[in-house]
């Protein structure tokens, strides 16, 4: 068995067992918020005999350890329950509103790798002169504000003072596309609607923007921090010796062992977009799974919370999972450690 594998294969046990501890913690914490999510489903001009009907149908009357039982039992069969917000299966609102939140999230984070990642090389390269100084200004400005007044700030500098990007949704009404994956960048070329796509791109820009300028900033820092201790190590010295180009030393020398620490945040960052994007979701009226759960969250919708909590957890494991991929496949060290520890 290969090691690559045997690191899979113990990851995905860990990820099970984290898997259960999130649902029965967010299923424990769902239950003791104050508030009746039967009467709070009704409304407050609903009889007793509905409420209690409904409270049964969930089985609110049951012990919670009763509750937690039909709740794995359901999930195994891949049934969340019906939402008490939109009167649909938890999966159908799943599966319309993950891919928005998906397609957001996976723009900003090639945002945050393809400009966080150049910048911090271009610092590290350019250490302690204007170029350093003015990435690490820049780096420190971005990760300083929230997600938030980032989609705020550039909502009003290039939606309202410099009208170059629609204010919100995901694609113009005119466009009428079948949706077939979710995501509309693909959905459009599917359609063969390259105006489309093209839309569906403007619309993206600056929510992905928003939320990818922290993650920017704290790779760009993170990495610049890594190189720069690099280019104290020996073999640096006798590379820039023997008259390497400075591009050829900073990119084969200096960035791929600086890149292993790097990439583990850039994993944590990409997989807190996914709980973090809720606010740029309620800026830009992105319809996605963030600004949904939080909704189901106001009306104590539990059905939702959970299979909202789960999938979260679960992207967020996958995302840690192929990291720990990246990094063995990166880091020959580890692989050799793992061989030797079987």
């Amino acid at each position: 068995m290969s090691s690559v594998l045997r690191i899979l294969l113990r990851r995905l046990g860990i990820s099970v067992i984290v898997l259960i501890g999130v649902s029965m913690l967010i299923f424990a914490i769902a239950r003791i918020i104050p508030g009746d999510p039967a009467r709070i489903a009704l409304g407050p001009n609903a009889t007793a005999e509905q409420v209690v009907m409904i409270r049964t149908e969930m089985h609110l009357d049951e012990p919670i350890v009763a509750q937690y039982g039909h709740f794995v039992a359901d999930v195994l069969r891949g049934d969340l329950g019906t939402s008490l917000y939109t009167n649909r299966p938890v999966t159908t609102d799943i599966a319309e509103f993950l891919p928005a939140t998906l397609e957001l999230v996976i723009f900003a984070g090639i945002l945050m790798v393809g400009f966080g990642l150049p910048l911090g090389i271009l610092a590290a390269r350019h250490r302690g002169r204007w170029p350093d100084h003015v990435v690490r200004v820049l780096t420190l400005l971005t990760v300083s504000a929230p997600s938030f007044v980032w989609a705020v700030i550039l909502m009003l500098l290039f939606a309202f003072y410099l009208p170059l990007f629609p204010v919100a949704g995901r694609l113009d009404s005119a466009y009428d596309i079948t949706r077939v994956t979710g995501f509309l960048t693909v959905d459009t070329l599917i359609a063969g609607n390259f105006g489309a796509f093209l839309d569906a791109l403007h619309h993206l820009v600056l929510p992905a923007v928003a939320l990818a300028l922290s993650g920017i900033g704290q790779a760009a820092r993170l990495t610049r921090a890594n190189m720069v201790e690099t280019y104290d190590k020996p073999y640096i010295e006798m590379a820039e010796a023997y008259g390497f180009f400075p591009s050829r030393i900073a990119r084969r020398y200096a960035f791929k062992p600086s890149l292993i620490p790097s990439l583990t945040i850039i994993g944590l960052d990409f997989a807190a977009m996914l709980g973090n994007a809720f606010l740029v979701e309620a800026v830009f009226a992105w319809p996605g799974l963030s600004r949904y759960g939080v909704a189901v969250i106001l009306r104590k919708d539990l059905n939702a919370i959970m299979g909202t909590v789960l999938i979260i957890a679960l992207t967020f494991l996958v995302v840690n999972i192929i990291v720990d991929l990246l990094i063995a496949f990166l880091n020959t060290r580890i692989r050799h450690s793992t061989r030797g520890a079987t």
